[in-house]
């Protein structure tokens, strides 16, 4: 045998673990599209967001389709979904869990813990924003941390572990936004638009019919920490590393371009960096590319940097987004 067989083999095995991964991908994308019309960017975002390990914030009117992903989502990828509708007089313990004082058996009482409904491998926060500041708190500090402290006792979050947080971006009263800090919590913030003409022709004869699209079950919760931990082990070309460097350092006040500072409140930090670095990685892979690009850089700009910045109140008075810096970042970076 040849001294080189063992790395070709090796190279094989790789290359073949890489292919089922994006064919089982590919399933799953189709599955999902199956259900949920004309939001083909959006699956692609969520699908990215979970399989770079994070959590995403879904903002769109109401009725397009925001419940009906996550539940969707759920099924495709085999996880154990969970559903919170937020209320301003919602309290961390009833997303948490607590402890209930019960009769033991044998006689006396002890204390049980209840979980609550975080306690899913995925979990829809709905209107997240209508919560108080205190239970929005509790609520992303568990997402951070992957496990809950009730009464001096930690108990462990499921692997994995994702939510979807949904935001109206009507009706603002009554509502408690989230800060600065907690948004930076998301991997990625996905705007969900109207569908096309198709797509809504298509969704009123399958939806209003006798039978309704089913999805199918493409891989379970194990098999996704699988993929979770090979796009991390997915390798980045210096150029692409460079770009994003280049494009979250170059919307930093002092460090910004000319064209985008006089107009720049605050920018990303280095969080940003890091969603950048997995989530091209994971829209790279379930494209069927084992590594990403510059391409993947510009697309995930938009969803990875605009909840981590601002823009300034003179901007905002002339009609300045903080799409409109980052697209011109991106022009010049990349």
């Amino acid at each position: 045998m040849s001294a080189f067989e063992p790395s070709i083999t090796a190279a094989d095995a790789a290359v073949e673990h890489a292919d089922r991964i994006t064919t089982t991908l590919k399933a799953a994308r189709a599955a999902i599209g199956q259900v949920i019309y004309g939001q083909d960017v959006v699956i692609e975002r969520a699908m990215t967001t979970v399989l770079a390990g994070g959590h995403g914030l879904l903002v769109g009117l109401p009725g397009l389709a925001k419940t009906k992903l996550v539940e969707t989502l759920g099924i495709v990828l085999g996880l154990d979904t969970g559903r919170v509708q937020f209320t301003p007089d919602l309290m961390p313990s009833d997303i948490l869990g607590s402890e209930i004082l019960e009769e033991a058996p044998g006689g006396g009482r002890s204390f049980r813990f209840v979980r609550g409904p975080i306690f899913a491998q995925l979990l829809m926060a709905d209107e997240i924003n209508r919560a108080s500041p205190r239970t929005q708190s509790a609520l992303l500090q568990a997402m951070q941390e992957r496990h809950v402290t009730v009464a001096g006792a930690r108990h462990d979050l499921p692997a994995p572990f994702h939510v979807l947080a949904t935001q109206n971006p009507l009706e603002q009263e009554g509502t408690y936004p989230l800060p600065e800090a907690q948004l930076d919590r998301f991997l990625m913030q996905i705007d969900v638009l109207y569908p096309d003409l198709d797509a809504e022709r298509r969704m009123l004869f399958d939806t209003t019919g006798a039978e309704e699209s089913r999805p199918q079950q493409a891989l379970d919760g194990a098999e996704l920490l699988g993929i979770q931990n090979f796009v991390r082990r997915m390798p980045a070309g210096e150029q692409v590393v460079e770009a994003i460097l280049r494009l979250v350092r170059a919307l930093r006040p002092g460090e910004a371009l000319p064209e985008v500072a006089s107009e720049l409140a605050w920018g990303p930090g280095p969080r940003a960096s890091q969603a950048l670095m997995l989530t091209v990685r994971a829209r790279a892979l379930l494209g069927g590319r084992l590594a990403p690009s510059l391409d993947d850089v510009s697309a995930l700009a938009v969803p990875v940097l605009q909840h981590r910045m601002a823009v300034t109140f003179g901007a905002r008075a002339e009609g300045i987004t903080v799409r409109d810096l980052i697209g011109r970042a991106t022009a010049r970076c990349l």
